[in-house]
């Protein structure tokens, strides 16, 4: 098992940098995501640990020592690629032996280690298919047992279930649970799905543009985004963000949403900027609907509605800017019904100019 340590790690492709100087420490174990959109640098920074591609600057340390300038093959990693990259003309035993015979390890042993990578991956009865005879979630186990086999300090995992249908992304996802269960090797993991992040992950790591917007566990990251980022980005559907303005009046603050609408807000408020302009922010599942007689912040008509049988989906206008409720199914029906809303001061999270959390 290792730590992994990146230390001001830069990459630039000639005058293009793409990786910012990132600071990242993963313990012993730790099962780390890095998600973000495409081109934010995560596939680079894992390519970099892996040796696939060469730091412009900065230190990989794993369990302590610089890897650096150690080879690929000298840096104890085993990497599950996006597209399988299996051998069509070897079964999946030959497979998943492959980099064994490489190295030359005794054939008793490669044959323990296969039995064992195709019992934890449940693949024991495709050990003599060829690849084609096998379909993608199948492909995808084969990949891993191929990398399980090697026993290796650290998995790297560069978006392996991108190429899967939603339904196997979903069967895939349970498995690498699973699996991450049962191995307990620290793993680093590539995707720019949020989903996968917030299930699958110990930690995660938001990029954006070659930078770290924010590191933390996924009720952190998702319950407190430290940017504006990281809150459109995290969460499905994403948060909402309307721009706002902060009026106070004697002991209490609210803040005056496009509409115009206010909500009111917390007195633990305290850091707010001097004239009062946020961009506010509030999750679709934290929009509840008023009851008759119970007062509603927001009042508006549907203008689009997205039944989805357990929930539906209701998107209003205020002040030319969508508004998303997730809503109990059938409370509304179709467009143009009135949707009353109430939100909990609680819920309303706050933004300064630069898009970073106003902390309450």
């Amino acid at each position: 098992m290792a730590t992994v340590s990146l230390r001001q790690l830069r990459k630039a492709f000639g005058n293009h940098a793409v990786v910012h100087g990132i600071d990242l420490e993963i313990a012993d174990k730790e099962f780390v995501v890095l998600v973000g959109p495409s081109g934010c640098g995560k596939s680079t920074i894992l390519r970099m640990i892996a040796g696939l591609e060469e730091a412009t600057s900065g230190e990989i340390r794993i369990n302590g020592e610089i890897v650096n300038e150690r080879d690929p093959k000298d840096r104890d990693i085993a990497m599950v690629f996006q597209d399988y990259a299996l051998y069509p003309h070897m079964t999946v035993e030959d497979n998943i032996a492959f980099s064994l015979l490489y190295r030359g390890v005794a054939k008793d042993q490669i044959r323990r280690r296969v039995a064992e990578a195709a019992r934890v991956l449940d693949i024991g009865t495709l050990l003599r298919r060829y690849p084609r005879q096998l379909s993608g979630g199948q492909r995808q186990r084969v990949a891993m047992g191929r990398a399980i086999v090697r026993d290796p300090r650290v998995f790297l995992f560069d978006e392996p279930l991108s190429n899967l249908d939603a339904k196997l992304r979903v069967q895939m996802r349970t498995e690498l649970k699973l699996l991450r269960q049962r191995l307990e090797t620290t793993t680093i993991y590539v995707t720019h799905d949020q989903i996968e992040a917030m299930t699958l992950a110990d930690r995660i790591v938001v990029l954006h543009d070659g930078l770290v917007e924010q590191i933390g566990t996924p009720d952190d990251v998702y319950e407190r985004p430290a940017t504006s980022f990281v809150a459109s980005f995290i969460g499905a559907p994403p948060m909402n963000l309307l721009p706002g303005r902060i009026i106070r009046r004697a002991d209490t603050a609210v803040v005056e949403l496009p509409g115009p609408i206010e909500i009111s807000l917390p007195p633990s408020w305290v850091a707010i900027p001097a004239d009062g302009t946020v961009t506010a922010g509030i999750r679709p599942e934290n929009l509840e609907w008023a009851a008759a007689g119970q007062p509603a912040s927001i009042e508006a008509p549907a203008t689009v509605v997205e039944p989805l049988g357990s929930e539906t989906l209701v998107v209003l206008k205020l002040g030319g800017h969508d508004l998303q409720a997730r809503l109990p199914p059938k409370r509304i029906r179709r467009v143009g019904e009135m949707v009353r809303l109430c939100v909990a001061p609680e819920h309303v999270h706050l933004f300064d100019a630069k898009g970073r959390r106003i902390a309450n």
